[in-house]
């Protein structure tokens, strides 16, 4: 079963009716190895103590149901791992899953689980939850904590949640996070401002992002960001730039797959220039977002602006770099982000509306994608 790398079982309660979760292995669960689904990592020494996320789940009850697989050393969007097999997309299994979080998306998708962690560092997170039609949640950055995720060090990743529904994802987060105040995140939603930014996306995928606006009645105005590109070119840069600090030292190896080490050696020609005009636009684009959050109390937008693309596709060379070009400058300016699946017309697959909040302001994400998730699902 490729969505998972390794199956287990960790209980305190050991209780087989505990809610299910998995998570992936970029997250430290004591006893076994953290290989980022990478034969480079294969023969890592397992980890001597759980990641305070994990533990913070066996504490509040949870059962951890195993590690899942992932697009190697989380470096791609498409979530092809021929070493370990990609797992299958539930909505299609023609096309990708999408990455980073691939295995951890498509174990939801499939029922497999009640639940999954992942990790979102240029929209690793929010892709695959698209991509695979269920619920994916990115953090503020820095609000859950990152102790025994591997990389180490980072500016952008955040770990979160996927769900088939809200309330499985507050009931997450509320474990994860002590902070999360659930609560707040089931809150009437009714009255909210909201703010559509205008991107560039498929027809029939706006046309569905504003159709469920409409039927959940929340007013709404357009929001336009002049660096969204730059934000997005900028994320990158500093997304090659951590990632070949953290994992440049495999190239050598002679283990790593032929497209993560192609990636890994371009990332290596990032420069001090380019991280430092990548710095200027991160201040200059959250700037912007926090402006428009002052006129509205949640953002929308398509989480990616085409369907993914099939896998026979990506294996041809197919470009899957604009996956995450509605998704990645929010990762740079560290806002909360949720991508909640909404019906196409005349398609039986979902796209992914997108919903932005102010920073700290997780509660009021979910809160406003519960209220859309309860009209769509009457």
């Amino acid at each position: 079963m490729s969505a998972f790398l390794k199956q287990f079982h960790l209980a305190t309660s050991g209780d087989a009716n505990a809610p299910s979760v998995a998570i992936k292995d970029s997250i430290d669960i004591a006893g076994y190895p953290t290989t980022a689904a990478s034969r480079a990592l294969a023969d890592a020494p397992p980890a001597s103590t759980h990641s305070e996320v994990v533990q913070r789940l066996l504490d509040a009850g949870w059962r951890v149901t195993g590690k899942t697989n992932m697009h190697e050393l989380a470096f791609g969007m498409t979530g092809i791992n021929d070493l370990h097999g990609t797992p299958p997309n539930p909505q299609d299994p023609a096309r990708i899953p999408g990455g980073s979080s691939s295995g951890s998306a498509s174990a939801v998708g499939q029922h497999l689980v009640d639940a999954a962690l992942g990790t979102d560092t240029g929209g690793s997170i929010r892709g695959p939850a698209a991509c695979c039609g269920v619920i994916g949640l990115k953090p503020t950055f820095g609000r859950v904590s990152r102790n025994g995720i591997a990389p180490r060090v980072t500016t952008l990743d955040c770990v979160g949640p996927f769900a088939r529904d809200m309330d499985t994802i507050i009931r997450l987060m509320s474990a994860i996070d002590p902070s999360f105040n659930a609560g707040d995140a089931r809150r009437d939603a009714t009255g909210v401002r909201v703010g559509i930014v205008t991107v560039e996306a498929d027809t029939d995928i706006t046309q569905a992002i504003e159709a469920a606006l409409q039927r959940a009645e929340l007013a709404s105005h357009r929001v336009e960001f002049e660096l969204m590109s730059a934000a997005f070119s900028a994320g990158l840069a500093v997304i090659n730039a951590e990632t070949w600090q953290a994992f440049g030292h495999l190239v050598e190896t002679g283990k790593l797959g032929p497209d993560i080490e192609s990636r890994l050696r371009a990332a290596a020609n990032t420069t001090p220039a380019d991280l430092e005009a990548a710095e200027s636009v991160r201040r200059s684009f959250t700037d912007e977002v926090n402006r428009a959050l002052e006129d509205a109390d949640i953002l929308v937008l398509p989480t990616m602006p085409t369907l993914p693309i099939t896998v026979e596709a990506a294996r041809a060379g197919t470009s899957v770099i604009g996956m995450s070009s509605l998704i990645r400058p929010f990762n740079l300016s560290g806002h909360p982000a949720l991508t909640l699946p909404v019906p196409l017309k005349n398609s039986p697959l979902k796209a992914g509306l997108q919903i932005v909040g102010r920073k700290g302001a997780d509660e009021m994400v979910c809160a406003v994608a519960a209220h859309i998730e309860a009209i769509l699902t009457r």
